[in-house]
Parts: structure tokens; sequence; C-alpha cells
């Protein structure tokens, strides 16, 4: 099934469509989960839509928004470009400074933000910004300043009431172009500044017409929304889900989402890697605490490693001992995220072969794709026809691929943005002289036109004896043990790879609480020379299975927590390499003092 979308528009009649239909979900104040229908979802956005355009919003101007994953997020997102403006999303953690920051870049006029604290870390900075109004989401009598979003809305009828079309919303909104822009989005900016992505309606719109046709998706679909729609990977699944007919659970804050999960029971799941990895620690921590269950678990995982190719077709294996391990083990993960997941979906970051096969020897076969923000997304995506371990699908129908001399993908097609927000030379920066987006990105192609990505072209560590190391891959194998939350290669120009390793701390504590070692602070566990001896086993295991020169000869295990908040990761959960090494500059320059290569 693929659709035939122009603008971004498109999508939001597409919902709308759905009349007295359940479109999306959202709790309550008590907690309760209330359906939006697609007529109100119009009534709504037609609402704030005459707001904006009361305060001269119009074609082009910017509107930001700084939010959780809510209703009012979408409405504000498509009430912006019925007018034909451009919304500036933000992501919520980010300071008071980088927000400020990002608004005088792309001069937004409006903001709308979820909480009062929030309008706080605007108001503060709002001098050097040109924002003209404030809208707050939630209701807060205390912030007189701003405009409460509630106070613009329509009361919404009985269910069921035909909803009558507003002619001149309608044209307005139909008027709009492919080629206008809809949206700048800051890149979560992994190797320096970030940077405002345009991407006009035609970019998105384009994707969409063919990323997600071969789920099938429909009105017996549903989807917790709960990756940051501040981040493009999960405002395409969004539009995609409505373009489909499924509902979408608004789930905010991120530790909310294991009772979503009961309560919704999607039919559908898109995570980062990082959210298979902790489900995958989990379950492992919970068997480790009984001998029966660890045994259990490792026979259900070598069971399940036998059918591996009859699951990567979209099978469901026949065998009895297939059916004893289901019953045992792999059910009762599936019931992790409700009970009724049929299609499990990763991106924003590139998902290890092992937490993939580990997951697959459980019966879960997890879709890896591959994209950018500039790419509007998707450029790959394995679906529900056979899929492969490692790579992340074949490209797109709309998308074409060329591999340069050094290996680097370099792509062109309509989802291809339209270069950089006031950076022109960064922007020229980005393609070859042939037109060409350059990703960044090393991959290759095998013979069946299956996309595989290796590293960051940034990334890549080149000794001093002139190898090249992919650090990506080595991280992945090490974040699979229960004991790892983060891990950092280093060694660029250096004799050989070493590693620090940021401690997956609830998992450690309980390790070591196991093995009767006082816990203390934080400093003086990891500097236990029990934990050191764990996690050198853990290093072992994986350069077990690494060429000579890729194997890591030195380890630090540092006594902090790799967050977005501390400035480590992205908000995809990418790592901030050169944050990372430079915080830890005397840390990786002991690595190197025995072989006097540690000023290089």
């Amino acid at each position: 099934m693929t659709f035939d979308l122009k603008t971004l528009n498109d999508v939001f009649f597409r919902a709308c469509s759905a009349g007295d239909l359940q479109v999306m979900q959202c709790r309550d104040t008590a907690g309760k989960w209330q359906p939006i229908t697609g007529w109100q979802l119009y009534r709504r956005v037609r609402a704030f839509a005459a707001a904006l355009s009361g305060w001269g919003i119009g074609k082009g101007d910017r509107v930001a928004l700084l939010a959780e994953n809510r209703w009012e997020w979408a409405v504000t997102d498509f009430a912006v470009l019925s007018l034909g403006a451009v919304d500036v999303p933000l992501y919520p953690n980010l300071t008071a400074h980088q927000v400020a920051s990002m608004l005088a870049d792309s001069g937004a006029r409006v903001i709308v933000v979820s909480t009062a604290q929030q309008y706080e870390k605007v108001a503060a900075l709002r001098d050097q910004t040109q924002i003209e109004r404030i809208v707050l989401m939630d209701h807060a009598p205390t912030v007189m300043q701003a405009v409460w979003f509630g106070n613009l809305m329509p009361v919404d009828g009985v269910s069921g009431a035909q909803v009558d079309r507003d002619a001149d919303f309608d044209r307005r909104a139909y008027d709009i172009q492919p080629d206008d822009l809809a949206t700048i989005m800051y890149t979560s900016g992994t190797t320096g500044e970030a940077k405002g992505v345009m991407l006009t309606h035609g970019n998105i719109a384009s994707n969409l017409n063919f990323s997600t046709g071969a789920f099938h998706w429909g009105r017996q679909d549903s989807c917790i929304s709960y990756l940051p729609l501040s981040h493009i990977t999960a405002r395409h699944v969004d539009y995609a889900l409505l373009c489909h007919g499924a509902t979408i659970a608004y789930c905010s804050p991120f530790d909310a989402l294991p009772q979503a999960l009961r309560e919704v029971r999607p039919t559908i799941f898109v995570g980062v890697p990082r959210v298979y990895e902790k489900v995958r620690q989990e379950v492992e921590r919970r068997a480790q605490g009984s001998r029966v269950l660890t045994l259990v678990l490792q026979w259900s995982l070598r069971r399940g490693k036998k059918y591996r190719a009859t699951l990567l077709a979209g099978n469901t294996p026949r065998k009895a001992s297939w059916k004893i391990a289901d019953r045992l083990v792999y059910r009762k993960i599936r019931e992790g995220f409700g009970g009724r997941v049929g299609t499990f979906v990763s991106g924003g970051a590139p998902l290890g072969t092992d937490t993939a096969g580990w997951f697959l020897d459980a019966g879960i076969r997890i879709q890896e794709g591959y994209g950018l923000t500039e790419t509007s997304p998707v450029v790959a995506l394995n679906t529900h026809l056979p899929c492969r371990i490692g790579s992340v699908g074949r490209p797109l129908e709309n998308v074409a691929t060329k591999l340069a001399a050094d290996g680097e993908l370099l792509l062109r097609g309509p989802s291809i943005f339209q270069g950089y927000w006031n950076k022109p030379e960064a922007t020229a920066e980005s393609f070859d002289g042939e037109g060409w987006f350059l990703t960044g990105d090393i991959a290759r192609m095998d013979e069946d036109g299956f996309l595989y990505i290796t590293d960051r072209k940034k990334d890549l560590l080149k000794t001093s004896g002139g190898k090249l190391i992919a650090p990506q891959p080595i991280e992945n194998q090490l974040k699979a043990d229960a004991l790892v939350a983060h891990a950092a290669v280093v060694g660029d120009k250096k004799k050989f790879a070493s590693v620090l390793i940021s401690p997956d701390f609830p998992a450690l504590e309980a390790w070591a609480q196991g093995k009767n070692i006082a816990v203390g602070g934080r400093q003086e566990l990891v500097m236990n020379p029990s934990v050191i001896a764990a996690y050198q086993q853990v290093v072992d295991r994986v350069n077990a299975t690494l060429a000579s020169f890729q194997t890591l000869k030195r380890l630090h295990i540092v006594a902090d927590e790799w967050t977005v908040d501390t400035g480590e990761l992205t908000p995809s959960m990418k790592l901030k390499r050169s944050v990372v090494e430079q915080r830890y500059a005397a840390e990786i320059a002991r690595f190197y003092q025995e072989d006097g290569s540690a000023q290089r």
C-alpha cells in the first residue's frame, strides 16, 4: 500500500475523515484514557489556527513547540501547517540558553509550551528572542502572562455529531504546496553545534508515501507515542499512523510507558535501541535471581535460535519445543510490551546485532530502519517481507543510493532536505558537486539490495599503525551486557583502542549486593577490584570476537551515568563522542601514557 500525499495537510485531512471514530487517545487528569475522534481533532486544529491567524501568524512565520508528547502537540503542529506557517519543535529537556539560541536563530514569533516550568525557561530569556506570545498547554493560573491553550479550544460536542467543515480554513490548508517549508528541526548535534534542518511539506509527504505501506496497518492498530515528537523519527511515525487510520496514544513522561503498555496494549511498538537493550537487560537481571529461571531462559533462547530463518521470513515455528519455550519465556517478554504487539520497529540509532539476535531468539522480530533528519527521515526499512539481522532493510523506492569510494552513503530523492536554516556554507558542504547528499555514514549493500550501516565516518578511529576501527559495533556488543549502560571506544591516532564504560548502576548495585560487596558511593563502587574484574570479563568476551587490532587494551569505568540531561547523549540516545572525550580527557590520556602516544 502506498499513499498519494502531497503535503502534510493531506495527513491531517485523512485523520479528520475518520469522523466520529477514534484517532488519538490521551490521559485525563484522573489518569483515564479518553478518545479523540477525527471530528474533534478537526475542530481543535481549526480553533487554534484561527487564534494564530488572529495574532498575525501566516505563511512562512515560525511557531515553536516546547512540550512532551500530548494531544496539544499534534493540534499545534497541524494548526501551524494549515496556515502555511513553519513549526519549530524543541526538545523539552533543553536548557534555557539552548532554547533561547534556537528561538533567536529561527525567529519564532509564538511558542507553545507544556508546563509552567517550560514557561519560566522561555520567559527568563525572552528578551533575547522575537517571541511575541507564549501559549501554555497546562492550566496554570499563576502564570498570568501566558495564553492558556484550553481557552482557545472549542467545547467538543456529543460523540457522533457531524462537524460542519469550514470552507475558508480547508481552502487555505489545501492551497499549501509541496515546496512550502513545513518545519525547522534542530539536529541533536552529535558532532557539534545543532543545525536547523529545513524540511518542506513535500519532503516529509514523499517519505510517508513509501515508508510504511508494507506493514498494512489499519483501524485495528494502535501505537504509544512516547519518543520525543521533536525528533523526526517519532513525528514521522505519528503521521504514518494517522494515514493508516491507526490510533495514537500519547504517553508522557517516559516513566509512564510500562503502565501505558499494560493499559493500551498496542499492536505497534517503535523504540530506539536503548529501549530494547533495557528490556533485554531487565529480563536477564530477573533470571539471574534464580538458577532455574536462568536455565529456562538459556534453553529457550537456544531453541529460538534454531528458528531464526523461519521468523525472519515472517512465519511462526510449529515445533513442539518452540511452543514450550514460547509458553515459558517468549510470551512473558511480549506481555511486557502489552501482549498484542505484532510489529516491532527500531530506529533513531544503530541496533546492535547481538540485541536484534537475542530478541529474534525470543520470538520477536525487530524491523530495523535507517534515516536522518535531513532525509525526512526514512531511507531504508526492514518490513514484514523477509528481513535480515544487521541490515536496515532495502532503500525506499523514491530514494536513490550510491556508495562513495570511501564507503560513505550518498543519497538523492524528493525526501532530501532543502538545507540548514541560516547556514548556507554548512548546506553546501552537505552535498557533492553532482547534488548527492553526503550522509556521513559508512555503508555497504549486499547482493539482494539490503543496506548495512557500519559506522559514522567521523567516528572511525585510525590507529597509529594505520588500521581503521569502527567503534559503534563494538560499543553495541558491550551494551548487550546487563552491567553496561553505555560505552565509548577511543584510540584515534593511538597504538590501540581503549574503552570508557558508564555502568547500568541499578544492575551493578544489585550485582554487588549479591556478591556481598559494600555498595557505598558510586566512585567507591566502580573502583572496587571485584567490580573492575567483572567489567574486564565483559570486555574480554567482546575482545574474543574482534580482530587483534580492534581489541580493547585498556578499560576505565566512570562513576557517572551518561544521560541526555548531563550532555553525553543526544535526545535519540546516540553517544556524543566529542563530549565524552573532552569530559574524560585525563582518563583517556592515562590509557596511553605507557606507550608514549598519550599526547598525539
